[in-house]
């Protein structure tokens, strides 16, 4: 087999990336691991930037995120029983969408295979090599046969297990992580929404977060131990904790519904640098984790499909490489900007354990500060609705 760009990965980034290329007449191949079903139903976070919606629109697959989405002009940070409202709009004339991943991930896949892409699920054995050269290589098994995809670039968009960022050079890499001491326990329910926009709470038993996946399906988080035992966890038990953290001074209730999904979801901060080797690039997880507090992951992975997608296009234009040469330069610009911002959300609204009573104090001074003062609210804004690329 042979096409321009091999894709390793049907993930968001993979998708885009591919998508993108198409319009820009530059052929591309994705194999995944997966099935088609497990891909379009695995249920992920849906908070979409500005930019992305527009980079989505730009692709042509922007018209049932518009009618079924949920734009949000703000959000809510409570503490101290009270809510206190960022209005993103106000401050920055521009608004997030909530549109679920699996959401984003089938607009995609059924616009890659109306245009007659080639997506190749279940594929296994994948190994990537050559990159060094100008003749990259994947092999993979693919309905039982062993089978070469040859190209001028590979793109590892196959998320943080995936096999693409372990294939680089040894001692290319310097990895940067930081683990947090605690996760979410996160619920999907039948249960409309308890707000109308999202709210973040920071309170004396830990973080919770009340989100939403559509007018009847609602996403709740609580902080717990990153090794917690969800089967500890009845349904009642959830929304009573929920209850307790979601409190206000007025009275805030909410009504509950049948969970279907729980589980618990680890905090962690990481990123691996360079996000390239030869004609190999990195996107998306493969490259950096960010915790899921900023809302940041698609989004940034979004930001990497568009630098490369950038830089793809001027070599087969013009045959610079100079783009391509500077991808994890650029990229990464932006990247640890937002791991900066996720970093920041993190711990200003969960309870550590190192934490005392002063610190606890300095804490809810900083949400004081950022909900009372214009210059730090928009600040906090700017970075939720998304920052420009470069």
């Amino acid at each position: 087999m042979r096409t321009q760009v091999g894709i390793v990965g049907c993930g968001p980034a993979g998708l885009m990336l591919s998508q993108l290329l198409h319009l820009h007449g530059i052929e591309s191949v994705i194999l995944e691991a997966r099935s088609r079903d497990y891909v379009e139903n695995r249920i992920r976070a849906g908070v979409l930037e500005h930019f992305t919606v527009a980079l989505l629109d730009e692709m042509g697959v922007g018209e049932r995120l518009h009618r079924i989405g949920l734009p949000h002009e703000g959000t809510n940070l409570r503490f101290d029983g009270e809510d206190h409202r960022i209005d993103f709009k106000a401050l920055t004339g521009k608004c997030v969408t909530v549109y679920s991943q699996h959401e984003v991930v089938k607009d995609l896949i059924a616009a890659r295979l109306a245009a007659g892409g080639e997506i190749l699920f279940e594929a296994d054995r994948v190994s990537v090599a050559d990159f060094d050269t100008d003749r990259p290589v994947i092999r993979f098994v693919h309905d039982g046969r062993e089978q070469e995809l040859h190209c001028d670039f590979i793109a590892g968009c196959d998320g943080f297990h995936g096999v693409c960022r372990p294939s680089m050079p040894e001692g290319l890499l310097s990895a940067y992580d930081r683990t947090y001491p605690f996760g979410w326990l996160g619920i999907l329910a039948k249960a409309p929404p308890v707000s109308e926009e999202l709210i973040y709470a920071n309170h004396r038993r830990g973080f919770a977060l009340a989100s939403m996946r559509s007018p009847s399906v609602v996403r709740m988080y609580l902080q717990c131990a990153p090794d917690e035992d969800i089967e500890a966890w009845s349904d009642d038990r959830i929304w009573s904790e929920l209850a307790v953290r979601l409190s206000t001074k007025d009275g805030f209730t909410f009504e509950t519904g049948r969970i279907f999904q729980k589980g618990v979801t680890p905090m962690r901060s990481y990123v691996v640098e360079p996000m390239q080797s030869g004609r190999l690039f990195l996107l998306g997880d493969a490259a950096h984790i960010v915790p899921p507090t900023g809302a940041k992951g698609l989004n940034l992975a979004a930001g990497d499909v568009a630098v490369l997608g950038r830089a793809l296009e001027a070599w087969y234009r013009t045959g610079s490489g100079e783009l391509l040469s500077q991808y994890t330069e650029t990229a990464l610009r932006r990247i640890w900007k937002m791991q900066r911002f996720s970093w920041w959300m993190t711990s200003m609204l969960h309870r550590f354990d190192t934490h005392g009573p002063f610190d606890q104090r300095v804490q809810v001074a900083e949400l004081d500060y950022v909900t009372h003062s214009r210059a730090a609210a928009t600040a906090l804004a700017e970075q939720y609705v998304g920052l420009p690329l470069v």
